[in-house]
């Protein structure tokens, strides 16, 4: 996600389903208590991943 990947990318790159990683996503950003990938990207950047 970091790294601009789209869901399929991501899907592919792990052998899941595209709604497998729609459902994670949505769960990390519940958990960064962001409500985008551009602002999870931002705060993930800012804390040197």
């Amino acid at each position: 996600m970091a790294r601009g990947a789209s869901n399929g990318d991501i899907a592919e790159e792990l052998f899941v389903s595209e709604k497998t990683v729609r459902n994670h996503i949505t769960n990390i950003l519940d958990k960064l208590g962001v409500d985008s990938r551009a602002k999870a990207t931002v705060l993930a950047k800012d804390i040197g991943f």
